[in-house]
This record gives structure tokens, sequence and C-alpha cells, in this order.
């Protein structure tokens, strides 16, 4: 049954500073747009709107989340917290084990919260942008991710683990001062694109031949 539009609240570029209190009462709501209204924090009352399917806390001025974001059962579509000043996210967050899009870019993580990892049914992670020296090892939970944008960080090299990420189509990794790339990123059965432009530091490996051969486009 489609949804009306009584269930959908766009409140996008209105100058708020903070969250007007009759958002929270609005407990019908499936889609709710936040971004660009200088927000510096995310009211506990959110955990009210259990229906949700989609957030955009995008452009804002957060420093933090709180841990009620992750009572959100109903969040399955989209999640954006990008463009803010998140340099952490709540151990509980890993609770939105349903959610299939969500992006960090444009933040100050030094490394990717592991709680984004036990997100299991992730189709596109968008990370771009932040300061991540490393990604941890419990990436290759994310079984299902299709598309994996990390450009623009720090990273030196990806995990072993990634040869877990048996789903992934898209992997850009532009922009990082990579001097390594595992072997196990050759064994991606479902890999079409790779994304290797403004890395000046790696020497290509052999087997990037192999991977455009059977058709993944290699941009370097």
């Amino acid at each position: 049954m489609p949804s009306s539009l009584a269930n959908h609240l766009n409140l996008w570029k209105k100058q708020l500073g903070c969250v007007p209190d009759y958002v929270w009462e609005r407990t019908e709501l499936e889609t709710l747009v936040l971004a660009d209204n200088g927000l510096t924090e995310v009211p506990e009352p959110i955990r009210r709107l259990k229906k949700l399917r989609m957030l955009d806390l995008g452009h804002n001025a957060l420093t933090r989340v709180p841990d009620a974001l992750s009572e959100l059962e109903g969040l399955t579509d989209f999640l954006y917290l990008h463009d803010n000043r998140l340099s952490s996210l709540p151990q509980s967050m890993g609770r939105l084990s349903r959610l299939r899009y969500l992006n960090i870019s444009g933040n100050a993580f030094a490394e990717l919260p592991e709680s984004v990892c036990a997100m299991i049914a992730l189709i596109e992670l968008r990370a771009a942008d932040n300061q991540m020296s490393s990604l941890p090892e419990s990436i290759g939970r994310l079984s299902r991710l299709r598309e994996l944008h990390l450009r623009n960080n720090q990273l030196t090299t990806v995990p072993d683990t990634m040869g877990a990420l048996q789903e992934l189509r898209q992997l850009d990794l532009r922009g990082n001062p990579l001097n390594h790339l595992p072997e196990c990123l050759r064994t991606l059965p479902k890999l079409d694109k790779l994304d290797l432009r403004w890395v000046s530091s790696l020497q290509w490996p052999p087997w990037l031949g192999e991977l455009e051969g059977r058709g993944c486009v290699v941009y370097r």
C-alpha cells in the first residue's frame, strides 16, 4: 500500500537551528529531511519516530548523534549524515541491521566506526572525504555491499577481509595515499569498477590487468 504525503516531511534548508518540537509528534513519518539547517544536535525524542525509513541529517553542524538514533528499527532505506563534524558514532548504531544506504562522507572520521560494520544489510556505503587511515577487519561482515566509496581519505591499504565482499560492484579509492592493494580484490566476482585515480604512491599490481581482462573498468 503506497505511503501518503502525510507520512513525509521535508524541512530542507529552512534555517531552523534546532528541530521544532512538533516534528517529534509526527510518529507516522516514514521520511524526514532535516538537511542544511545548521543543526548542532539531534534531540533524544527522535526515538519516537519508529516508522522512519529515510532520515536526512546531511549538511548540518553535528558533532555527535544520540543513541536514540539506534532505536529507529524501521530505518531501512537511507540514512544521510554527510557534511557534518562527526568523528565517531555510537556503538549502538550497529543495531540498524536493516539499513541499506549510509552516507557519512565529509566528516572527521579517523577510522570507520565498528558500528557501521555491524549494519549487515548495507548495499551502499559512502565514507568519502574523511581522515580514515585504515579500515577495520570487520568490514568483511558487509557481505551485501555493492558500492563502497572511500575517496579522499588517508588509506595506505585495505584489509584482506574485503575479499568477503562478494556482491561488491564498485570500489572508489580515489585520492588515497595507497602503497599496497591486497590480491583479494582480484577475486571479487562482481567487481566492475575500481577507481584508483589521483593515487600516485602505488605501484600497480600486475593482477589489475586480469581484472580489466574480465571486464572490470579500472581507472588509474
